[in-house]
């Protein structure tokens, strides 16, 4: 892939997965114990289920119109919420990459058997051949036509000798002569093949062991420097409106008290 790629729709798709994942959300939830700073009892009767809704009001993640992702973490510890989202923003990383080289590394292994397999395989090819040269099978074509000719004169001069030297040589090539040009032959696609797959070889075993980045970081979160929630004027127009309607309440309550008293007292002066 391009290093220098920068805002691609699937890879902010797969940011998002990531993100969302149990192994982001486990490895925040240890490093800064999200339990007891939430204040979950871990003896109540749902606390996981508790910590996951506290945790989903608190941190969302979002797709911006520029291919980004966006990171919000809400916090009563300004710093605490700067850390947790710097925290994840570096998991992001890390669990994509954990990602890619188990991949990778799986990949390896295949293309690993592969290539030893096949260079073993090579390799027998070559001791095979080398034992053909040591019977005397050097080069079939050319060999059996010196021989052919030599043998011609041979029985032409009555030199028996030579013409038996020759004739057991002829032998051996009929005999192994097939078997050592279909080795020529295919030898030369092999080395190919195994050109290709130490190439395959090589650029897996850069995959499982690389660990570039997988994310340009825009904005690093830093602590906010006001609440974002919840905001002092709300606060005070929710407190006042709640004041308003306790006095009415308590109003409405004296005045009915007031009447039952009044008819009581009615009632007992009329008697």
């Amino acid at each position: 892939e391009n290093i220098m790629q920068f805002g691609a729709e699937e890879q902010d798709e797969q940011m998002m997965q990531i993100l969302h994942s149990d192994e982001v959300r486990d490895r925040v939830i240890k490093k800064y114990n999200l339990m007891d700073h939430y204040r979950i009892n871990p003896n109540s009767t749902y606390p996981r289920t508790e910590l996951n809704r506290k945790i989903d009001e608190n941190i969302s993640f979002s797709r911006t119109e520029y291919l980004s992702v966006r990171i919000d973490v809400m916090d009563e510890d300004p710093q605490m919420a700067a850390n947790i989202a710097n925290t994840i923003g570096d998991l992001l990383d890390s669990v994509k990459t954990r990602m890619q080289q188990d991949r990778a590394k799986k990949a390896l292994a295949i293309v690993e058997k592969e290539y030893f397999d096949f260079l073993h395989y090579m390799n027998a090819r070559e001791d095979t051949l080398n034992k053909l040269r040591m019977l005397g099978v050097l080069n079939y074509d050319a060999q059996v036509e010196r021989l052919s000719e030599a043998y011609g004169k041979a029985v032409m001069a009555g030199n028996a000798s030579a013409t038996k030297i020759i004739e057991d040589k002829m032998n051996i090539l009929v005999q192994y002569g097939g078997i050592y040009t279909a080795i020529i032959q295919d030898m030369e696609h092999d080395r190919l093949a195994l050109s290709r797959l130490k190439t395959k070889y090589e650029e897996a075993k850069v995959d499982a062991s690389q660990e570039l980045p997988n994310k340009f970081v825009v904005n690093v979160a830093t602590p906010a420097e006001k609440k974002a929630y919840p905001v002092r004027w709300l606060i005070v127009v929710v407190s006042t409106l709640g004041a308003f309607l306790l006095s009415i309440i308590a109003v409405i309550l004296l005045e009915n008290l007031n009447r039952i008293r009044f008819a009581r007292y009615s009632e007992s002066t009329h008697q």
